[in-house]
């Protein structure tokens, strides 16, 4: 019997909203900074308040409580501790260091890296739809973050790696969520990925405000619930909804919406301009989005044998 999960606009959809709370936490994190809050302890606050609030879902939603507690646990760790927690690390540490433009554009190489990685794993070249989406939303995000107008003064030789780093990690994730099967609530499954990527992230960044060892502990805690809602619990759930029902390339595609509403968040949010190339390169995107959606099963994804 369907669930209403089952349907394949439903799974796009998930991963529409899942990309687009991605897309607000550019211009929040940018709010944090501003606030006087550091890198490191926006970091440690938001996937550890990201991780308590998963877990207090699971604890008041009855199906998530009565979900199988036998799993594929050690293989989820992984994922959450590399493609979360990493990407996390990497994005935030890029933000600190360049331009915002410059980063999203590092983070998008995802949308290009992600359909490598499933061809690769499938034994399949793209198909021509693929590979047209791909060189829309590219050029779409080249215009959208305005690069020939960036703030190179801000150029750095570790910003540049940590960003490409970010969108490597944030492929990892959406081309292995979708490769795990299990039964489980994605409540419970989140919860414990997120928990998990805690390990990577006290690795770096300890988390001091919890025994008040950080000035300013319940701003920082404040911040920490926000940022871990917009870009730990929304996307992780809804990437775990969707991903398993649209393959890895496709939801690719479709994560690109985080951009639009990247911008449109630090128009209302920051009060940044958005100007008529960037709002034609927001159209591209959605073209392209649409693009990737046209047969993308088309038999032109021809073996690589």
């Amino acid at each position: 019997m369907k669930t209403m999960f089952s349907y394949k606009w439903v799974a796009i959809l998930c991963i529409v909203i899942g990309a687009s709370s991605y897309g607000l936490l550019s211009p929040v994190i940018k709010l944090a900074f501003a606030d006087g809050i550091s890198e490191g302890n926006v970091t440690s606050a938001q996937v550890t308040m990201g991780a308590l609030i998963m877990w207090l879902l699971v604890l008041v939603t009855p199906a998530a409580r009565k979900s199988s507690f036998t799993g594929p646990w050690i293989k989820q760790a992984l994922i959450g501790m590399s493609g979360l927690s990493l990407t996390t690390i990497f994005y935030n540490r890029t933000l600190s260091e360049l331009d915002a433009s410059l980063a999203i554009v590092l983070l998008f190489q995802f949308t290009w890296i992600t359909i490598v990685m499933e061809c690769i794993a499938e034994r399949k070249w793209p198909t021509r739809y693929q590979g047209g989406a791909i060189a829309v939303v590219m050029a779409g995000t080249i215009l959208s973050v305005n690069l020939l107008s960036a703030d190179l003064s801000r150029f750095s030789v570790s910003g540049i790696l940590f960003g490409l780093a970010s969108g490597f990690t944030y492929s990892l994730f959406l081309f292995l969520a979708g490769r795990v099967e299990s039964d489980q609530h994605p409540f419970l499954k989140s919860a414990w990925m997120l928990t998990a990527g805690l390990i990577v992230i006290y690795l770096f960044y300890p988390p001091v405000f919890l025994v008040g060892g950080a000035p300013d502990t319940g701003s920082l805690i404040v911040w920490g619930l926000g940022l871990g809602l917009l870009g730990q619990v929304i996307p992780t759930v809804a990437f775990l909804i969707g991903i398993p029902r649209t393959g890895a390339s496709l939801a690719a595609m479709a994560g690109a919406m985080e951009l639009p509403v990247a911008l449109i968040g630090a128009y209302l949010l920051l009060g940044e301009s958005i100007t008529g190339i960037q709002w034609l390169g927001m159209g591209l995107i959605l073209a392209g989005i649409a693009l990737s959606e046209l047969k993308h099963t088309e038999g032109g994804a021809k073996s690589l044998s």
